[in-house]
């Protein structure tokens, strides 16, 4: 039993040396890029400090988790760096009461990120593969409010508008039509809009008795908005 417990112990302290280093790595990422470049939305900056982003990614990748960068999770998707997936959810204010769309699933994190602050969370994400393992992911990390849909985004989801503010996380060079009209009087709309494969320009959207205001936040290079082929 003792030579057990002594071939057990390194397992167990490497395990808790490594979740320490995600936390510190955490709050280093919350202090540096983010407070230090401007992010002041406190249920944000909480949010992620809490959510772990490095189970978000593929595990070649997960020594970068925390650094400054977007990186790859496979099927020719990305994870947005840290400071761009902060900006979004500062831009639209999210708050318990919530009702959030976002377009593209991705990893999951966006996602997970918005659900500790807001009520609900529906993702649609286009690639099947990659929808199912996030899904898979969001479920084991308890994230019962984010309920992810495998599908085309750009029509979004009317049978659950209107939403308080939607998140799209790939870049249309228009903005969708569907989009606009499932959108909350007084909603906010994160979204990259421009050519595929070259810089874009991420735009704040706010619907003011139907109308829409738009101003650019700054440039950004997301991977393209894809849809289903007819």
């Amino acid at each position: 039993m003792k030579l057990l417990l002594k071939l057990l112990l390194p397992l167990f302290v490497s395990h808790s040396a490594s979740c320490q280093n995600h936390e510190e790595l955490r709050e280093k990422m919350v202090r540096r890029q983010l407070e230090g470049r401007g992010i002041k939305h406190e249920p944000t900056l909480k949010a992620m400090g809490k959510v772990e982003r490095h189970r978000f990614i593929p595990v070649d990748y997960r020594d970068q988790a925390y650094e400054d960068t977007p990186l790859p999770i496979g099927y020719g998707q990305t994870i947005s760096q840290p400071y761009v997936v902060a900006t979004m959810t500062e831009l639209i204010q999210p708050r318990p009461g919530f009702r959030v769309l976002e377009i593209g699933a991705g990893s999951g994190y966006q996602a997970a990120v918005l659900a500790e602050i807001v009520d609900s969370v529906y993702t649609i994400e286009i690639v099947k593969e990659l929808g199912e393992r996030s899904r898979k992911l969001l479920k084991e990390l308890g994230y019962n409010n984010v309920r992810l849909i495998i599908g085309d985004g750009y029509k979004g989801l009317p049978e659950k508008a209107p939403f308080d503010a939607i998140l799209v996380t790939a870049a249309p060079e228009e903005i969708p039509p569907a989009l606009i009209e499932q959108l909350k009087e007084g909603g906010k709309m994160v979204i990259p809009v421009g050519p595929a494969r070259d810089i874009q320009s991420l735009k704040l959207v706010e619907k003011r008795n139907g109308k829409l205001k738009s101003r650019e936040v700054f440039p950004v290079r997301f991977v393209p908005f894809t849809r289903k082929k007819d």
